[in-house]
């Protein structure tokens, strides 16, 4: 693990950055006792969902352009909003 105090932390934090980056934790000093790490975050996992997987695995009962009301009931509530 690397170490390094809080001053030289903030003149090369770029550096440190890319450490962290690379699966390398930090260790934070203050008067070289240590109060904090900086440790990388476990990659998550990509989605490897495939376009047009799931074709053919659905099936459309009815007409998709047709109102799914019925025309009567469309002023259920009436004057009332």
């Amino acid at each position: 693990m690397t170490t390094a105090n809080v001053a030289e932390l903030k003149s090369h934090f770029s550096r440190y950055l890319n450490l962290v980056e690379q699966g390398e934790p930090i260790e934070i000093c203050k008067r070289n006792i240590a109060i904090a790490q900086i440790v990388p975050i476990v990659a998550k996992l990509k989605n490897k969902t495939k376009l047009g997987c799931g074709q053919g695995s659905v099936q459309i009962k009815g007409d998709l352009t047709e109102p799914t009301m019925n025309s009567n009931d469309w002023n259920m509530l009436g004057d009332e909003l």
